[in-house]
């Protein structure tokens, strides 16, 4: 019991978290349902996806 566990990944969790308001740039920030956010400063609610990686194109010769 409270060993490392072998063969499980850890649970990744859907909400990315956000620093500061894409609106007003205040920091003071709230979860929300379903995954969004409240900005308490500007009363906006908005919600971040993590859509995937850009990898640079390599040169073919």
């Amino acid at each position: 019991m409270g060993g490392p566990r072998r063969g499980k990944r850890s649970a990744v969790t859907e909400r990315a978290t956000p620093f500061h308001c894409p609106y007003c740039g205040d920091e003071d920030l709230r979860p929300e349902e379903n995954g969004a956010w409240l900005c308490s400063s500007c009363r906006r609610v908005f919600s971040v996806k993590f859509l995937g990686l850009s990898l640079p194109e390599v040169a073919k010769k």
